[in-house]
């Protein structure tokens, strides 16, 4: 799914962090097609933070644990994997060192799918959202809730720099450019059936066009 993201790893627990984001091409970022709010934020340290691409910026809470941050979509998406950038070298007691990750419609009916504590994490942390039944590699949902449940030396306010969250790239039978390359053949093939008069073959060549972009359309 991603490369290792963590120096060392057991069951529910994560220590250290990778620093190059690497995610499979079979996934793609949908962070984009959301709306982000969060529990509290200190001026200057809001919700952009998270989405603005910069490892130097961060959201810091200003309030009482656990600090949330919530994804919201306007419809049902797929969702695998989420992935967190903290540095505890630079944050200390404000990196989390326990989260827990829900999801479900909205608010009011999200449930807790994973829950994982971190070990002095720096860098990327890679959350696969996938279950236990090697049928469920994925999550489908309205609403992904990430919370920060405690932080390392009993820290109060928290400190996340970036969160991406990925799901499965729609399979394409067909791609622009190959699409596009097989048409210019057929359309090609038309124009040299029409010179010579060979109307059968018109024909013929026409179903085959109309036929690969009615698929094509299908497909997209």
């Amino acid at each position: 799914m991603a490369a290792e993201s963590s120096e060392g790893e057991e069951e529910g627990k994560l220590t250290g962090g990778n620093q190059l984001l690497i995610v499979d091409e079979d996934l793609r970022e949908m962070g984009k097609k959301a709306a982000w709010s969060v529990s509290s934020c200190k001026p200057g340290n809001g919700v952009s933070s998270l989405r603005d691409d910069n490892l130097e910026t961060y959201w810091q809470s200003d309030g009482a644990q656990p600090h949330l941050v919530n994804i919201q979509f306007q419809k049902k998406v797929k969702l695998q994997l989420v992935v967190l950038y903290v540095d505890f070298k630079l944050d200390e007691s404000y990196t989390p060192s326990k989260i827990s990750i829900r999801a479900g419609d909205g608010f009011h009916n999200l449930k807790e799918i994973k829950t994982v504590e971190l070990v002095k994490p720096t860098g990327w942390v890679y959350l696969s959202l996938s279950g236990n039944d090697p049928r469920e590699t994925f999550v489908n949902t309205f609403m992904l809730q990430i919370s920060v449940l405690s932080n390392h030396l009993n820290g109060r306010d928290t400190h996340v720099r970036q969160i991406k969250v990925y799901g499965p790239r729609p399979s394409e039978p067909y791609s622009a450019s190959t699409f596009s390359i097989y048409f210019k053949r057929v359309h090609n093939l038309l124009v040299c059936k029409m010179r010579i008069g060979n109307h059968a073959a018109f024909e013929m060549s026409w179903t085959l066009c109309r036929s690969l972009y009615v698929e094509a359309c299908n497909t997209k």
